[in-house]
């Protein structure tokens, strides 16, 4: 039976995953958005137009495996720096989300402290989280071979 703990990591997971899927997507419907995302925030690292599908399609893929929970071990590392990449992208909005020191800010941006930190918690509480489909089978293989029938 799921307990509150098991739904609300399944919860933060399903979300974090959907996130990555949805920047996977835009940067397959707009290459160019993918662009200036790269140029402005990331000092034009991976920015160009031949990599935003490549980006795009892995993008996806993370939040594919991050959504199932299958491969935990190396989705969860792997979600881990791309938000938090994207934290040091935005840190100024982090730091300074209204502008009143800093140019360039934007309060719309301060929830990638936020994403970042639910990353850090799937990570933390990834043995915990046995509704992951690696958990899951895990499990299950384990179970197979202790109910093995033992040799007469």
């Amino acid at each position: 039976m799921p307990t509150s703990q098991t739904l609300t990591l399944l919860a933060l997971r399903a979300s974090l995953g959907l996130l990555m899927v949805v920047w996977g997507a835009d940067k397959l419907a707009n290459p160019a958005h993918g662009l200036r995302v790269a140029e402005r925030f990331y000092f034009g690292l991976f920015g160009t137009a031949a990599l935003m599908p490549v980006l795009g399609i892995l993008q996806i893929a993370l939040g594919v495996a991050v959504i199932a929970g299958l491969g935990r071990r190396l989705a969860y590392p792997a979600l881990l720096a791309v938000t938090g990449l994207t934290l040091v992208g935005v840190w100024r909005s982090v730091l300074d989300p209204w502008g009143w020191v800093l140019e360039g800010t934007n309060a719309l941006f301060f929830p990638s402290l936020i994403v970042f930190a639910g990353a850090l918690v799937v990570q933390a509480f990834r043995e915990a989280d046995v509704l992951a489909l690696d958990a899951r089978l895990t499990r299950g293989s384990g179970a197979r071979k202790a109910v093995a029938p033992r040799a007469a």
